[in-house]
């Protein structure tokens, strides 16, 4: 195989990958003004309806252009070798490839986030805001940006300075010292997350006593479910869209809950939806997605060992100098429809996963009190009832709001 085949490869794919996307959208803007099913009926008053189908259409119109926008700048950025002249620029202040690949990745970071910038500018700052859930001030849009770039520095080129690092010590067999790395950075990031990265961005306060975190507790004691640590944390700067999280395990485990979602809910709906999320744990769910997850980057670690030292992946994108991170470029895009297909079937997993939660907090507290709940959830942030079925297929992490709630009710 030559360069410019290859290179016609890597361009095809990028724009299947655009078509199948946007047909998928297509196909699910066409459900938008379906009827609601009988279940749901009480979800939405008529203009409550109205109101989610014009947030539904203008996000979907929004998304077109700016994907659009964006595989076009891509293609001619492949086209006119762009990553060519930013590996050029980047040799040009150092010789040791670590310090190449960091500016190299460096400068497409900041020149990707320049131009994504305005997009979520507009969609947080008009779309959200007209529909009444951004909350947040200009300021704080730009200190996230800052932020979040400050994180990329620190985590994304450590670990990639570290992964390279084990290239340049073991050539081929560096995968299997990667995979060692990454599954224990990931299992560190996964106990430490809500105390290390999160207090960067929000404000977390333990919750306070009353009706509520006596009736998490008593929960929690009766399903042996050992919880020490409830976290009510500030996410109504940003957005008025509430949420709940679980995360770390062993001592570590920590039970997260937005303030909207305290504002929203009754006490007896925090608890069936805390009841889902210990449902999880029990069912074993974390460790089981994270076994997964790490068998999957190990598999990708070592098929790109296979291929890292081919020349080709780096000249399809006219870059006569073989490198480390031309060649992960190449292949990142090259390995992308494997990625798509993992995908699917990790969604496949995740919303089984879901229905075993759901059941875990029907058998355990009350299954209504959690319809109830998705229900006020699902209102308040608008939510599509009626995706397209391949839409849920491709992309769905959780099955629909009908779907659960049917399972919900069934004997």
């Amino acid at each position: 195989m030559t360069p410019e085949v290859l290179f016609l490869i890597i361009i095809g794919i990028l724009i299947i990958d655009f078509i199948v996307d946007t047909y998928i959208d297509y196909l699910n803007s066409r459900r938008f003004d379906d009827k609601i099913p009988e279940e749901l009926k009480d979800v939405y008053n008529e203009d409550e309806y109205y109101k989610s189908q014009s947030y539904k259409k203008e996000n979907y119109r929004f998304s077109l252009i700016t994907s659009s926008f964006k595989i076009l700048l891509t293609l001619a950025f492949f086209l006119f070798k762009g990553f060519a002249w930013v590996d050029e620029f980047a040799r040009s202040y150092s010789s040791n490839e670590i310090t190449v690949a960091l500016i190299f990745f460096g400068v497409i970071m900041i020149g990707s986030d320049i131009i994504n910038t305005p997009f979520s500018y507009y969609h947080n700052f008009v779309i959200e805001e007209k529909y009444g859930f951004n909350k947040s001030s200009k300021r704080l849009f730009f200190t996230d940006k800052l932020k979040g770039w400050l994180l990329s520095v620190i985590l994304g080129a450590g670990v990639l300075s570290i992964i390279m690092w084990f290239y340049e010590i073991a050539g081929d067999l560096f995968w299997i010292y990667a995979w060692i790395f990454i599954g224990l950075f990931t299992i560190f990031m996964t106990m430490f997350y809500s105390s290390l990265i999160v207090p960067i961005f929000n404000k977390q306060k333990p919750l306070e006593a009353g009706d509520l975190k006596n009736a998490i507790q008593e929960f929690a004691k009766k399903t042996g479910f050992k919880l020490n640590n409830i976290f009510v944390i500030d996410g109504s700067k940003r957005s008025t869209k509430a949420n709940a999280y679980f995360s770390g395990f062993g001592g570590k485990k920590r039970i997260v809950l937005y303030d909207t979602l305290i504002d929203d809910l009754t006490p007896e709906e925090i608890v069936a939806v805390l009841a889902h999320e210990i449902g999880h744990y029990k069912k074993k769910h974390v460790m089981i997605n994270m076994a997964i997850s790490l068998f999957v980057t190990g598999f990708t670690l070592y098929v790109f060992s296979l291929l890292i030292n081919n020349a080709l992946l780096s000249q399809a994108l006219s870059v006569e100098i073989p490198s480390f991170h031309i060649g992960l470029i190449t292949f990142g895009i090259l390995y992308s429809p494997i990625s798509e297909l993992t995908g699917i079937i990790m969604n496949y997993m995740s919303r089984k996963f879901e229905y075993e939660a759901d059941d875990f907090a029907k058998s355990n507290f009350d299954g209504e009190a959690l319809i109830s709940s998705l229900k006020k959830l699902s209102k308040n942030s608008l939510s599509n009832l009626t995706p397209h079925k391949a839409n849920v297929f491709l992309h769905y992490s959780h099955p629909t709001l009908l779907q659960r709630v049917r399972n919900l009710r069934s004997l």
